[in-house]
């Protein structure tokens, strides 16, 4: 499978967001990600549908919404319509997961599925038949610029055996504490699309420099 950067926008500077966007996209990301936090499911509060259709007009990037939302059966219409080209929910807390994975997958949109860091991989065996993605997150969902969790790397390789056996065309996607440094034993590991917010948007040289670094850990 293709190597797959999508960078969050939790970490760009909104007053120059088309900016950063066409930046990153200059640089050659896949995605751009967008992480919906209603402030219940996880802590922060951060962006809504407008977000989305604001991103939409400013590039033809797939748009990985991720949403971080209680009650994620009933938005995520909301936010295919708003322009999603990918949308991820998850596991946990979400007692008709089957039924919103088949909403999601009804939309024409990428399904994903996504696991926090405590969630077993087993957990998910009833449903990845539904998915094209699993997002596993490797720091608690909420906030940029948490440190990676090193488990991270033995659950990409458990999920990539259990997805091998029962949907193989399905990708693995990590978000959280994203480097140079981590994301080749993660690809060496299973995964294949990688979400990177302080690392593409805070980093030192720009987030173009911020790509480089990435792809070149890659090689």
């Amino acid at each position: 499978m293709a190597v797959l950067l999508s960078p969050s926008i939790l970490s760009a500077d909104f007053s120059r967001l088309g900016d950063e966007i066409r930046a990153v996209e200059k640089a050659g990301v896949d995605w751009i990600h967008i992480d919906v936090i209603d402030g219940h499911f996880a802590p922060n509060l951060t962006m809504g549908p407008f977000i989305v259709e604001t991103c939409k007009g400013i590039t033809n990037l797939p748009l990985d919404v991720h949403l971080m939302i209680d009650n994620a059966d009933k938005f995520v219409n909301v936010f295919a319509n708003a322009g999603a080209g990918c949308i991820s929910v998850h596991l946990e807390g979400n007692p008709n997961i089957f039924r919103t994975l088949q909403e999601v997958r009804s939309l024409n949109v990428k399904t994903g599925l996504v696991l926090n860091p405590g969630t077993p991989i087993a957990a998910s065996e009833a449903v990845l038949h539904l998915v094209d993605y699993v997002l596993l997150m490797s720091v608690n969902p909420g906030y940029s610029g948490q440190k990676f969790q090193p488990v991270t790397f033995e659950r990409v390789k458990q999920m990539r055996a259990l997805l091998d056996k029962i949907n193989p065309t399905a990708a693995i996607e990590v978000d959280g504490g994203i480097t140079a440094e981590n994301i080749k034993p993660l690809h060496e590991a299973g995964a294949t699309i990688f979400v990177a917010a302080t690392a593409v948007f805070k980093h030192p040289g720009g987030p173009e420099e911020g790509v480089r670094a990435l792809r070149n850990a890659l090689r």
